[in-house]
């Protein structure tokens, strides 16, 4: 099957310490904890109440799982297993779709957030999941914009690329 590893390619992973140093890594752990703090505090109120909170508390757990599992792939350097899968172009497409989602689950969670209802106990809790919410949508939205510059190759036009490939 193309993309899966083959016998000569089963060396164990690798720990890839210079990928928490780049902007993507940063960015994919903070997303992992801001992420983490939106679905906890939506948890932690009475959601099940409010149709509003079950979509935030949706897009928020299942971008969580997904950038953990983006985060282990690239920490490992397991994607370098499976080179047949266009990584770049799929960490664009991820980053950009979960910068959308976010920020439809942003407008939620602060529209269902109402201003009269301060005095009720997790009333805190709901306006801290939506900044949080806000926060996070804006880390997606700084790493699509890094992912399409490593789709794109930072910045190299065709001619130079074309011209160091077959050099």
């Amino acid at each position: 099957m193309a993309g899966l590893p083959s016998a000569s390619q089963g060396s164990p992973p690798v720990l890839n310490g210079s990928f928490l140093l780049s902007p993507l890594g940063g960015l994919m752990g903070a997303q992992a904890v801001l992420g983490l703090l939106v679905w906890s505090l939506i948890a932690a109120t009475t959601y099940h109440l409010h149709a509003a909170y079950g979509w935030v508390m949706f897009v928020s757990l299942f971008f969580w799982i997904l950038t953990l599992l983006f985060f282990i792939t690239y920490l490992l350097q397991l994607h370098q297993k499976f080179y047949m899968i266009p990584w770049p172009l799929l960490l664009m497409i991820y980053n950009a779709v979960a910068t959308v989602l976010y920020l439809t689950a942003f407008v939620t969670c602060a529209a269902a957030v109402q201003p009269t209802s301060w005095r009720q106990w997790d009333y805190n809790r709901r306006a801290a999941a939506s900044f949080f919410a806000c926060v996070t949508m804006i880390t997606y939205g700084v790493s699509t914009f890094f992912s399409f510059r490593a789709w794109k190759g930072f910045g190299s036009n065709a001619a130079t690329s074309q011209v160091t490939d077959h050099a």
